[in-house]
């Protein structure tokens, strides 16, 4: 791709205009960000690319020529993209696939309600009341849907952020300071230790410059830049600084090769919001469960329709019918329960550090199987500690524990006592004043990772370092470069009759020891032979091999003679002895893992997730972690591992016998979609290491492809677009860049991985009880469904009205179906596999026919004998029901005789008819207890479960009964509600019918649990 092509890329034709254009364009460009940027910038010569961008190394562009580049490229910024409008968002809310549903009925019931006006009918008011209800559902739970996005904000805000305002350019040969938004391709900039720095640049001349690259790479240790190109990919080079990355220390001059949305941060900042959102597995559920219902609402209204009009009914009245029908079948308070369970999951998970962004996602977190996880602060405590060090011939652990509640090593040693003092006096780092009630690990330190590192592990060890320097005056020091590798200092020892100087030096240990002409064993210098050599390269190939990072350490007592007291050393020059020196021993260093991710993994593993480790680190720190953290798990080995242990070529191993698989960034470049999935179906234990953002990207997607629900967590700008593209993403609060924070579903407040295990648990407790809210609502569709079709078929009064249907949905049986969303699992959840979303359904066949067909029947039952007993009592016996609506509704009727021959005016039966819609009230409540009992447990008995454990439950039932009796015996409910008081028996008619449901399901879950896999348990467990 040439430079050319790269531009282009972000430009859009104009001639574009047709929308399927539009998309593929999109399609196109976005797979183009996915490709790793192919530039050449930082491989040519200083010469070539003066010539490219028409500049000059020592003058800069001209003022004339850069003027015509902005024009051109346009401001060094990033564009944000089309915002979705805020309306637009509210609109979404409004048009799920419930909401859908609910809406139609409202239409149907508008309609219906102007038919029954236009006839003249007095209780047409039913279905206006119901449409006004159906609708304010909808609103209500769409605006706290739509509170819940409103605090997730636009992605690009947060990439603002990373630019700096203000650069130092040289054009037209003058230094100058203009705003960073105007800089050009070509421009001459000045980068100094505190910078952020303002575009891609090639670095032309550098001292001592170090920047800050762990939000774009994941490395934690500060990269040295310098004019070399050391590696042919552009983010793993020396002479590339990128935009928005900082300038630790140090100064460089470099020239800006890329701009604004060409940058790296500017393609991960485009492909982050360019990636569409994925739909949630629950969303996919409801559609699913919507498809359900309206295929059964439709089914049945036409069932009906069709038996109205075979009947004798006129059209009007059979589509009437139809309506009401459709209506009925809607579970208007699903919604409602559905909104509230997810949200007081979200509650229970703000409460232990998890933040949902997003309502759906709380249950994503249950369905997942995959875990792709950054390694830097998320699986590791994101500072550098000693773990390490090497002295007296043996290796010795340090305590590497977030707490310092570890193990120590044996400190009484002279050998340890110099090599300390090494390390306290050759560092330059220093602790921030004011801080001597803070613990030692948590302390801010001026200095870098390393540095840090050693001075709080000899503060720990030794005490306190700043007093302990003062007592060793420091003369001179260089400082590390990375031609010497090493950093040294001279100090005056602490006793004043000692004249002589002691010099200490440190760096990377190869360069030490070949300065080093004895070794300290056990507080002897001995001579450094060959055996001491051998021993050094084991210690060192043992400790680089666990991943961390090695420094050697040595020191010499300066000759008094040769240097007396006030002699003047010269850092530059370095007038004096740097070698023949002493060697001490070795200290490793790594970003040791959190205490608490063993134990995570391992759970992830027992409830069958599988965790990939996608970092930006070295291959071997990767591995070495992920062994650590147990990713990688005791006895796997890799295919490297088995060639080396057969003693035969790499590739003459069979893949598939490795379990364990380390792919590195340049390996997964050249791989193809098929062989990466590959990769991924045959390894269970897999780690990327050297990613950058677009290889997350792919490895997120590829995963997808295998089926795999995937969430992905992440702290830096770099794991944004992986973030936006998984099925949830998880960021971290404290380490975590505002990009993370925005692409991300969950935010971890406390940064631990953890926390993620505790979300997937409320997520799959969440689903099995959502199951059980669902079961419970919909088991009392079939009694509030079955009185208008008797009404139609036979034709008697009707039993139950409109308003006593929403009175049941959204009134008495919200808070016992909210409840069950409290009930403990049945199980240790943790232990069963991901569910498979293919499936597993949140609603399958067995759930509705045993909900509709057996509990439901059972429930209706209990409706009629109530109904009809309330009917005989007073008069009306039930085969003169049959056939008796059309009289019964006859306004202008005064005088309708009943079985005993009383005369009932019209007013009479309205009154008795709300008497009947009280009555089938009351049966459908009575046994909707035993519904709700019988939910706790799917396949446990409720003796096992217990019946008091959950107390909202308890609560629950008790709220119920108090409700009924309130709309039952309030004064003016009649006139208001259609509720009459009704006869204490009558109360008592539907109990046998509850306690048959109960005994029942009890019999059912008897089954299951004795004959795991038979036909029983396929058909009646849902």
């Amino acid at each position: 791709m040439s430079k050319q092509d790269t531009y282009d890329m972000f430009e859009m034709d104009g001639d574009m205009d047709k929308k399927k254009k539009k998309k593929q364009k999109k399609k196109e460009k976005l797979e183009g960000m996915k490709k790793e940027m192919d530039i050449d910038d930082h491989e040519i010569t200083i010469e070539e690319l003066e010539m490219r961008y028409n500049t000059s190394v020592t003058k800069g562009l001209t003022s004339t020529f850069a003027r015509q580049v902005l024009e051109r490229d346009g401001p060094n910024e990033l564009k944000p993209p089309k915002g979705t409008p805020e309306y637009v968002k509210f609109a979404r809310q409004l048009a799920g696939g419930l909401q859908c549903l609910m809406w139609v009925a409202a239409v149907i019931c508008f309609i219906a309600f102007g038919i029954e006006l236009a006839r003249g009918n007095l209780t047409s008011f039913d279905n206006l009341y119901l449409a006004i209800v159906l609708i304010a559902v909808v609103v209500v739970t769409g605006c706290f849907g739509y509170y819940q996005e409103f605090k997730s904000t636009n992605i690009i805000a947060s990439f603002k952020n990373l630019v700096p305002q203000q650069a130092i350019v040289i054009r037209d040969g003058q230094k100058n300071q203009i705003n960073a938004i105007d800089l050009v391709v070509g421009d001459l900039v000045e980068i100094k230790g505190g910078d952020r720095v303002p575009a891609d640049i090639r670095i032309i001349t550098s001292q001592a410059c170090k920047v800050d690259n762990s939000s774009l790479t994941g490395e934690s240790e500060p990269q040295t830049r310098s004019p070399e190109c050391t590696h042919e990919n552009p983010l793993e080079t020396r002479n590339i600084a990128f935009f928005s990355t900082t300038c630790l220390e140090g100064v460089a001059t470099g020239m800006i090769i890329s701009t604004g949305d060409r940058t790296i941060i500017g393609r991960i900042a485009s492909l982050a919001s360019g990636v569409g959102n994925e739909k949630t597995p629950i969303a996919i559920e409801i559609e699913h469960f919507v498809d359900i219902i309206a295929g059964l609402a439709i089914f049945f209204g036409f069932t009906f329709f069709v038996v109205a009009m075979f009947i004798g009914y006129a059209f009007l009245e059979a589509m009437i019918f139809f309506m009401a029908i459709v209506v009925a079948y809607v579970p208007e308070g699903l919604l409602a329960t559905v909104t509230v369970c997810l949200s007081l999951t979200a509650k229970r998970l703000a409460r232990k550090n998890c933040v949902v962004k997003n309502l759906e996602a709380v249950e994503t977190l249950g369905s997942t199987s995959v875990i792709c996880s950054d390694k830097t602060g998320t699986l590791t405590q994101n500072r550098m500690t000693v773990a390490h060090l090497w002295f007296d011939n043996q290796i010795h652990a340090a305590d590497t524990t977030e707490d310092q509640s570890g193990q120590s090593f044996d400190q009484s040693s002279e050998t340890w006592r110099s090599l300390a003092r090494v390390a306290s006096l050759c560092n330059r780092a220093t602790f921030r004043p004011d801080q001597e009630g803070v613990p030692i690990p948590k302390r801010t330190v001026v200095g870098d990772a390393s540095e840090t590192a050693l001075l709080k592990f000899t503060e720990l060890t030794v005490g306190n370092i700043m007093d302990y320097r003062n007592r060793f005056k420091k003369v001179v020091e260089v400082p590390f470069n990375s031609t010497n590798k090493f950093q040294l200092s001279i100090h005056e020892l602490e006793d004043p009759l000692d004249l002589r100087y002691l010099l200490v030096m440190k760096g990377a240990p190869e360069r030490i020891l070949e300065r080093c002409s004895t070794i300290l064993i056990k507080g002897q210098e001995l001579p450094l032979d060959e055996q001491w050599s051998e021993a050094f390269q084991t210690a060192y190939m043992d400790l680089g091999g666990l991943g961390e990072r090695v420094l050697g350490f040595c020191h010499i007592y300066l000759n008094e003679k040769e240097f007396p007291r006030g002699y003047r050393f010269d850092p530059d020059e370095m007038n004096f002895t740097t070698s023949g020196l002493c060697f001490a021993g070795l200290i490793s260093m790594i970003d040791p893992p959190r205490a608490t991710v063993p134990d995570a993994v391992m759970k992830c593993r027992t409830a069958g997730i599988r965790v990939v480790m996608v970092t930006g680190d070295h291959p071997i720190t990767a591995r070495a972690i992920a062994a650590n953290v147990g990713i990688i798990s005791e006895g796997s080995e890799t295919v490297e591992d088995i060639a080396q242990r057969k003693r035969i070529p790499v590739e003459q191993v069979n893949k598939r016998d490795a379990r364990a698989c380390v792919i590195s960034g340049g390996q997964l470049k050249e791989m193809s979609s098929e062989e990466l999935d590959d990769a991924l179906r045959n390894h269970p234990e897999m780690v990327f290491a050297r990613t950058s953002p677009q290889q997350k990207l792919i490895i997120v997607e590829s995963c997808q492809r295998l089926g795999s629900i995937v969430a992905v967590t992440g702290d830096g700008v770099n794991d944004s677009p992986a973030l936006k593209k998984a099925d949830i993403g998880v960021a971290m609060g404290i380490a975590g860049s505002d990009a993370a924070k925005n692409a991300a579903d969950m935010i971890l407040l406390d940064d631990n991985f953890a926390s993620i295990v505790t979300g997937v648990e409320q997520g799959r407790l969440i689903f099995d009880n959502l199951k059980k809210s669902i079961a419970y609502t919909l088991t009392k569709n079939i009694p509030e469904l079955t009185p208008y079709l008797i009404y139609i078929t036979v034709s008697v009064p009707l039993p139950l009205g409109c308003i006593t249907i929403l009175f049941i949905e959204l009134a008495t049986d919200i808070f016992p179906s909210v409840s069950l969303a409290y009930e403990k699992a049945e199980s240790d959840i943790m232990h069963l596999k991901p569910r498979n979303p293919r499936r597993d359904r949140l609603v399958n066949e067995s759930l509705a026919v045993y909900s509709y067909f057996q509990i439901g029947a059972i429930q209706s039952f209990a409706g009629f004998t109530d109904y009809f007993t309330a009917m005989a009592q007073e008069g009306w016996f039930p085969l003169l029901c049959v056939g008796l609506r059309s009289q019964w509704e006859d306004v202008h009727l005064q005088d309708l005789q009943d079985s005993y021959g009383q005369e009932w005016t019209f007013s009479q039966r309205l009154y008795q008819e709300y008497t009947c819609y009280t009555v089938f009230f009351v049966s459908i409540e009575i046994c909707q207890i035993s519904d709700v009992l019988i939910r706790k447990t799917r396949r446990l008995s409720v003796f096992q479960q217990g019946f008091f454990r959950n107390r909202v439950l308890v609560s629950a039932i008790v709220f119920q009964l108090c409700l009924g009796n309130l709309l039952c015996y309030c004064p003016g409910m009649p006139n208001i509600f259609n509720f009459m008081p009704i006869r204490v028996q009558w109360w008592f008619v539907p109990v046998p019918y509850g306690i048959l449901i109960f005994v029942y399901d009890e019999i059912r879950k008897l089954g299951v649990r004795r004959y795991p896999g038979s036909w029983w348990d396929q058909e009646l467990y849902y």
